[in-house]
């Protein structure tokens, strides 16, 4: 077999068979096809599209590249859950607790940030001491012991596809349907989780920024996930503009807290409450919506969800005593608030511009080596539909460095606009796929 081969007939619009696939994928991962043709096909691939078939194959071959971890030792059955990320997306810092409430076994593999905020991990090390360098065998333990663990992503889960990312990031070939749900569905099956609930954002903030893009995405992922015999959901959420009302580490795991104590955001504590009624049907803990939203409204009520929150950040070295004492969280030496300078309704606000803001504090990464500031960022006082008087505050803004406050204030006032007529509604759940 030869990668000539594969190249031509992918140009030429043939549909690649699961051996050439894998040749391809095997020998790439082992250095032995070099870039210029692996670039070839990638490109080939962009314009002339894959079949349901070949992005299954595609799928397994880069899960398969590595290892495949084994979670059959934790007892349940293991649901996972991913988002494809925005602004002020803390949802697994209040989701995973809830569900893991209720009886979820929560075995997760989350990743760092790189670009407007940061990740996952990022946001847990606000919690002194906290960290996701677990053994396996740790790993497992603590899900078996408190129902819940993150640690960060090997090196070995799905190296195939960290290696054609970079080369697709390089090459103008990221966006294309099937790569982007191979992509993300290989790391997902090779984490081992029996169901996968996943968060398919839409809008200025989101990877997709139209709704048919963000469908369709979700689409191919619920096939690709299907195929594999995993249970499959995909919610198609909106994020038009940041979700809950803060943007920076240590203030969105201020807002997943107050969220387990009942004080969230209704945005925010809707989708909880959406992803988290999937997540209880398909691991088998509900059999009917209404039943599920009930289990997860009650943890929230009877404490248990934030208990099991300080169970886990106390299992992984954190202080749990941020978890009931906010003010033990990083906190920034500036607050001062962003007026508006005129009055009317909030129109629109661009998302991505506010994550941008986030950035210019320290609250991001420009590069995987960059130190992130986990006590900056932004906390909104008013969002898309809100009316605002002139001079009220739009947001607060949490700096440690009075130039990057300054850029940062100048950057947000271009993502807000404001105008006489209320704004139509946008809805927070557009569909969902399974």
């Amino acid at each position: 077999m030869r990668m000539y081969d594969i190249i031509m007939k992918k140009r030429n619009g043939g549909e690649l068979t699961g051996e050439e696939i894998r040749f391809f994928i095997e020998g790439y991962t082992a250095g032995k096809i070099p870039d210029y043709q692996v670039s070839a096909l990638m490109m080939a691939i962009y314009f002339q599209k894959m079949t349901e078939q070949e992005t299954a194959e595609l799928t397994m071959a880069m899960a398969e590249s590595g290892d495949m971890l084994d979670l059959s030792a934790i007892a349940g059955c293991k649901v996972d859950k991913h988002s494809t990320g925005g602004v002020g997306d803390k949802t697994s810092l209040a989701l995973t607790p809830m569900v893991a409430a209720c009886g979820i076994p929560v075995a997760k593999m989350s990743g760092r940030g790189l670009g407007h905020t940061g990740g996952t991990i990022d946001k847990l090390e606000s919690f002194e001491g906290f960290s996701t360098s677990l053994s396996r065998e740790q790993f497992i333990n603590n899900v078996n012991e408190i129902g819940i663990a993150i640690m960060g992503q090997t090196a070995d889960l799905a190296p195939a596809d960290k290696k054609l990312y970079a080369l697709r990031d390089v090459t103008a070939t990221v966006d294309n349907m099937s790569l982007i749900a191979s992509s993300i569905m290989s790391k997902k099956l090779a984490a081992g989780a029996d169901a996968i609930v996943l968060d398919v954002k839409t809008g200025s903030g989101a990877f997709m920024k139209a709704e048919t893009d963000s469908l369709a995405l979700a689409e191919e992922m619920v096939k690709i996930g299907k195929n594999a015999g995993r249970k499959t959901i995909a919610v198609i959420s909106d994020m038009d503009q940041p979700l809950g009302r803060t943007v920076g580490n240590a203030l969105e795991v201020k807002e997943a807290i107050e969220t387990l104590q009942g004080k969230g955001p209704k945005d925010f504590v809707e989708l909880c409450l959406t992803l988290g009624t999937q997540m209880l049907l398909a691991g088998g803990r509900a059999k009917e919506e209404a039943q599920a939203r009930e289990m997860l409204e009650q943890r929230i009520a009877d404490g248990s969800a934030l208990k099991k929150l300080a169970q886990f950040v106390e299992a992984q070295g954190g202080d749990a005593a941020a978890v009931y004492d906010t003010e033990l969280l990083p906190k920034a030496a500036i607050v001062e608030s962003i007026p508006a300078l005129s009055e009317g309704y909030v129109q629109q606000i661009a998302c991505d511009e506010i994550g941008i803001c986030s950035l210019i504090l320290g609250g991001g990464r420009e590069t995987k080596e960059s130190e992130i500031d986990l006590s900056v960022g932004l906390v909104l006082e008013k969002k898309v539909g809100d009316y605002v008087k002139a001079g009220e505050p739009l947001a607060y803004i949490h700096a440690n460095d009075r130039g990057k406050l300054e850029a940062a204030k100048a950057r947000f006032y271009e993502a807000y606009t404001l105008g006489a007529e209320e704004p139509a509604k946008r809805p927070l759940i557009f569909e969902i796929l399974q």
